[in-house]
């Protein structure tokens, strides 16, 4: 038998025999040991959790509950011998964080605290704690600033320029109308394969379902879009867009057609904020940021940190078209971004493997 055999039967023989014997103390020894001795060890986690359930300990039921399913999760495939083990594990757990969010709810009432009606962002602690909100963190894909507040959403308000782009909403509308109207159809999909690249495994990949009909591209103005769009680049030129040769500003008319959903993913940067500027919008349609869901409203910018998962959808039985650009987070000041310039600069100029 090998050793990692003969070391495993020699601590569970004597679990079992403790536990046999009513020796709470050398059965708890016996699986301690093995767990020091191996902290993937999902038997012993298992058999620790359920002595601390028989002994009336849930919360440090819960502990080793909740190790043992990690380890099973990052090791991938698992004996099948440990498969009900795993799934009291679930069990267990499901059921006392639903009595841990009862026990919190009735000692805040006590106390005289109604989480719904408490300061929001306790509120939100307070759902995070009871398991019924998930953490969102800021996640970008290929840069993170770090010191940035994690905040997914931007009240509007707090942008001077904010509301002249609005004003200019019917304006920027006809654009897009007229855009749509023209023979040329300026739309593309929005997920493009590249040949230089492989292409991105996402369902809409070369798919019209989500359009984009660009004005400002890769730091440059879209071909023909001065003469057709230019309310809507003067309104652009409103908002403190990033201006990084060959990468940015960035804007477009966004548009996604009944019945289609753009999974969840997280944004390149976090040094940027997403703004949209609804312009036609059928009910239906939504977008969710971290935890928070909300609805578009016509002519109201809409602001969001994308490194953030988010998702958005359209459940409508119209296309849903929104004015996209990105402008640079106010809590990055001129220095940083003009050293963050520089930084992107040089990445976009490296040519090697």
């Amino acid at each position: 038998m090998p050793d990692g055999m003969t070391g495993q039967t020699t601590w569970l023989d004597q679990a079992r025999d403790a536990h046999r014997r009513g020796d709470v103390a050398a059965e708890t020894t016996a699986l301690d040991g093995a767990i020091r001795a191996d902290r993937g060890n999902i038997a012993a986690l298992l058999a620790m959790a359920e002595l601390k359930r028989r002994l009336a300990d849930d919360r440090a039921a819960g502990s080793f509950y909740r190790l043992a399913l990690a380890t099973a999760a990052q090791a991938g495939g698992v004996s099948p011998a440990l498969h009900p083990g795993l799934q009291r594990a679930e069990a267990f757990l499901a059921t006392a964080d639903r009595t841990f969010a009862e026990h919190l709810l009735g000692q805040l009432h006590s106390a005289g605290i109604d989480p719904q009606s408490a300061a929001p962002r306790v509120a939100e602690a307070l759902r995070m704690l009871a398991g019924e909100q998930q953490l969102y963190l800021q996640q970008p894909s290929m840069f993170f600033f770090p010191g940035l507040a994690q905040r997914p959403f931007f009240d509007r308000a707090d942008f001077t320029w904010a509301a002249e782009v609005e004003a200019a909403t019917g304006s920027i509308r006809a654009e897009l109308l007229a855009l749509t109207a023209d023979a040329a159809d300026r739309f593309a999909p929005y997920v493009a394969a590249s040949p230089n690249r492989p292409p991105p495994n996402n369902p809409l990949l070369d798919k019209p379902d989500w359009g984009a009909a660009w004005l400002w591209k890769d730091g440059a103005i879209a071909d023909g879009m001065e003469a057709l769009c230019p309310a809507t680049l003067a309104a652009l030129a409103l908002a403190p867009q990033p201006v990084i040769p060959g990468r940015a500003p960035i804007a477009l008319f966004s548009r996604l057609a009944p019945g289609t959903h753009i999974r969840p993913h997280h944004g390149l940067l976090n040094t940027r904020l997403i703004c949209h500027l609804p312009l036609i919008v059928p009910d239906g349609c939504g977008i969710r940021v971290g935890a928070e869901t909300r609805s578009w409203n016509e002519g109201e910018l809409m602001i969001f940190d994308d490194s953030f998962e988010h998702e958005a959808w359209n459940r409508g039985t119209r296309d849903r078209t929104i004015l996209l650009f990105e402008i640079w987070r106010p809590d990055i000041d001129a220095d940083e971004r003009e050293q963050l310039t520089r930084i992107f600069s040089a990445i976009d100029t490296y040519g090697g493997q």
